[in-house]
């Protein structure tokens, strides 16, 4: 059946930054939390072009936002930090993402780091997770939780609401599918225009009249389900896959490689036609994922290298073994050749020289623990 693209991109996108405010930052949103608690609403602070909404909110810390097109800023108190948590961490919100996309959230990130003075270097950036969404007007479609074929373990939750989470009941229609965790994989099949009606977001109905309107196309009728019906299948990525997986850090990481990430995603979760094929690996795509899966290759093909950090680090770990093992074989000949042994005798001397070698490594000044540790850091092929 038809169904149209209403929009795709992403959806949410959360950086954290291993550094302390500076005290002149942490004065001012001191005593602005402190005016947010007495007047019982934010308190706006100026930072050049930049205007910052203080929230009352936070206890051992500051939480704030650049409004709807900016992020959710958490600043920890320097001088109250909780152990082993960032310093700041940066939502960027889905309407910014929706409207400028990474570009425009890479410059809102860095032109706010300049107004508040904070002092910064990439290294310190950690992404944190990464949500893209897509939106289909299909009216024919409803979500069935036995259509998802997610790896084992993978727990799947079916809801009828936009913020209920439990099963749904008999008789009730189906609104919504979820899969998978935050922190690693998720992927969320939900009514979205029930969520725009209930939240009354219509910013997203503005969004999707202008796709409807670039192609010929009506306007939607939100009171008219049978022709507004919009669902959304929103892939969301989190620290086990963008950090641990896919070795993503900073922007150019997310740049250069988000589209491996999210395209290795879409293989690891599927939602199928069902058949009466036992084995679920072999159900044919369903068509709605299928353009799912061709919009996340076409909308990030230029955020994508196709190559895993991970295959990279062993091509050039093995790589250095083979070179390492071909300079001990050659020491070795010399070794042979210098002490007058034959060549049918070359594999009982190197047999016999291990416990010389080992003697010697035993003698050196420096542990063999503090050598191993500089040649790791040295080298730094580990996964």
């Amino acid at each position: 059946m038809d169904a149209q693209i209403l929009h795709s991109g992403f959806d949410g996108l959360k950086f954290t930054i291993q550094t302390d405010i500076p005290p002149a930052l942490r004065a001012e949103l001191v005593a602005a939390k402190d005016l947010a608690k007495k007047t019982h609403s934010d308190c706006i602070v100026d930072f050049g072009p930049i205007k910052l909404s203080v929230t009352n909110k936070g206890a051992r810390g500051f939480t704030a936002h650049t409004g709807d097109h900016g992020g959710v800023w958490l600043f920890q108190d320097p001088e109250d930090r909780i152990p082993n948590n960032p310093g700041i961490t940066v939502d960027f919100r889905a309407f910014g993402l929706a409207t400028s996309g990474l570009e425009g959230a890479e410059q809102h990130f860095r032109a706010c780091m300049v107004a508040f003075g904070i002092p910064y270097v990439e290294t310190q950036l950690r992404v944190a997770r990464a949500d893209f969404a897509v939106d289909f007007l299909a009216p024919w479609f409803e979500p069935n939780r036995d259509c998802l074929v997610v790896p084992p373990g993978t727990k799947v939750t079916e809801y009828t609401g936009v913020d209920e989470t439990a099963t749904v009941s008999s008789g009730a229609r189906v609104t919504g599918l979820r899969a998978g965790a935050v922190a690693n994989r998720q992927i969320a099949i939900y009514d979205k225009r029930a969520e725009v009606i209930q939240s009354n977001k219509l910013g997203w109905l503005t969004i999707w009249n202008a796709a409807s309107t670039a192609i010929g196309k009506p306007p939607l009728d939100l009171t008219d389900r049978n022709t507004s019906q919009v669902w959304r299948f929103e892939l969301r990525l989190g620290s086990k896959q963008l950090r641990n997986r896919f070795e993503l850090r900073n922007w150019q990481d997310i740049r250069s490689t988000i589209g491996d990430a999210f395209t290795d995603a879409t293989k690891r979760i599927r939602y199928c036609e069902p058949t009466h094929d036992r084995n679920r690996a072999r159900w044919p795509t369903h068509d709605l994922w299928r353009l799912f899966e061709a919009v996340i290759g076409n909308d990030l093909r230029h955020n994508c290298c196709g190559v895993l950090p991970s295959d990279v680090i062993q091509a050039n770990r093995a790589a250095k073994m083979r070179e390492l093992d071909a300079q001990i074989c050659g020491l070795f000949v010399s070794r042979a050749a210098i002490s007058g042994v034959s060549s049918a005798e070359f594999s009982d001397f190197m047999e016999s020289h291990v416990e010389a070698l080992l003697r010697t490594v035993e003698e050196h000044p420096a542990s063999l623990e503090e050598r191993l540790a500089k040649a790791q850091n040295r080298y730094r092929l580990a996964d």
